[in-house]
C-alpha cells in the first residue's frame, strides 16, 4: 500500500509551512485525498507533482534502455527483414519489435543518437568492395558490432520481357530510361549516385532521378504500373511482382549494434532467430538472398 502522509507530514516532506499546503491544493493542483475531513497525501504522487512542476527541467538523454518493452530497428528496409520481425513478434510477446524505414544513413544517425537498438545498413564504401565499415568507423570508432544479416542481390527491375533491352546498371546512367529512384540516404540511392559519378553523368540528365521512393517495393510498383522504365531495387521485389530483373551487384546487408546493448535480451533474441529453422525455410521463398554468413560478426578485411 502507498505511504500516506498527514498535512503536517506532507508540509515537512516538501519543506514548507503547513498552511501553504492548502493553498497549493487549490492553486497548483497538489495531489491529495480528503478522508473524514482530513487531507491525506501519497508520497509518490507528491514526487510526481514536484517533477511536473519543475522549471528548466534538464533534458533526459535517450538510450536504448529507455525503451525496455521495445526492440527498435532503424535503417534500410528489406523484405526478408520484415519476415524476420513478424516471426519475432509471433514467438515473443515482449519486447515488441519496431522498425523505422530511415534508409541506411538515417539508421546510422539514429544509432548514433541512441534512438534504436539496431541499425540495418548496406552502404558501399567509396573505394573498394567493403560495406558499412568506413561509415561505422567515422561515427562510432570501435564501439559497435557489425553482424551480417544477409547478402542480397541488387538488380535493375524492368517490365516483363525487358522491352528497353536493359543490360545492367550502366543503362540507368544513359539517360534513355525514365527511372524510379530511392530516397536520399538509402544505400541503393548511393549505389546509383556512385555509378553516375564514375561515368561523369549529371543527375539532371536522368529522367525520374528526382523521384524519391522509401521502399524497394515502391520502386517495383512504379515499373509494374508503367510509370517508370526501370528502377534499382532488390531482386526479391522483382520476383514478387512478376517483373524481369537484370543483376547489378551482390551486396552485404548488415546489422550494426552498440557493444553496450549487444548482449541485451531483445537483441540476442533477434540474433537467435537468424539460425532458426522456420526463418531459414521462410527465406527460401524469396529470390536473391544468400544467408551463408547470416548471424556472423564481420570485420574489415
Amino acid at each position: 500500500m502507498a505511504t500516506l502522509m498527514s498535512t503536517k507530514q506532507a508540509a515537512q516532506y516538501l519543506g514548507i509551512n503547513e498552511k501553504k499546503i492548502y493553498s497549493l491544493i487549490g492553486d497548483k493542483g497538489l495531489p491529495g485525498t480528503k478522508v473524514t475531513g482530513k487531507w491525506l497525501f501519497q508520497r509518490h504522487l507528491l514526487d510526481r507533482w514536484l517533477e511536473q512542476n519543475t522549471e528548466n527541467y534538464p533534458p533526459v538523454e535517450s538510450t536504448p534502455e529507455t525503451y525496455k518493452n521495445l526492440l527498435i530497428i532503424t535503417g534500410s528496409n528489406d523484405l526478408l527483414l520484415d519476415q524476420l520481425l513478424e516471426l519475432f513478434a509471433k514467438r515473443h510477446r515482449l519486447p515488441l519489435p519496431v522498425f523505422s524505414n530511415l534508409g541506411s544513413m538515417g539508421g546510422i544517425k539514429a544509432l548514433k543518437e541512441n534512438l534504436c537498438h539496431i541499425c540495418s545498413a548496406h552502404l558501399l564504401e567509396p573505394e573498394g568492395e567493403e560495406y558499412n565499415f568506413a561509415y561505422v568507423e567515422e561515427e562510432f570508432g570501435d564501439s559497435v558490432v557489425v553482424v551480417n544479416f544477409c547478402k542480397r542481390l541488387q538488380a535493375v527491375l524492368v517490365a516483363p520481357g525487358n522491352p528497353h533491352v536493359v543490360s545492367g546498371l550502366e543503362d540507368l546512367a544513359s539517360g534513355r530510361l525514365r527511372i524510379a529512384n530511392r530516397k536520399e540516404g538509402t544505400g541503393t540511392r548511393l549505389l546509383l549516385d556512385r555509378e553516375l559519378e564514375r561515368r561523369g553523368v549529371s543527375d539532371e540528365t536522368i529522367p525520374g532521378y528526382d523521384t524519391a521512393f522509401g521502399r524497394h517495393l515502391d520502386v517495383g510498383v512504379e515499373v509494374l504500373a508503367g510509370r517508370a522504365d526501370a528502377g534499382l531495387a532488390i531482386a526479391a521485389v522483382g520476383e514478387m511482382l512478376g517483373l524481369d530483373h537484370v543483376p547489378a551487384i551482390w551486396e552485404r546487408y548488415d546489422f550494426i549494434v552498440r557493444k553496450d546493448v549487444f548482449f541485451s535480451r531483445g537483441v540476442q533474441m533477434l540474433m537467435a532467430l537468424l539460425h532458426d529453422q522456420e526463418f531459414l525455410q521462410m527465406s527460401g521463398r524469396f529470390a536473391g538472398y544468400d544467408l551463408s554468413t547470416s548471424g556472423q560478426v564481420v570485420f574489415r578485411v
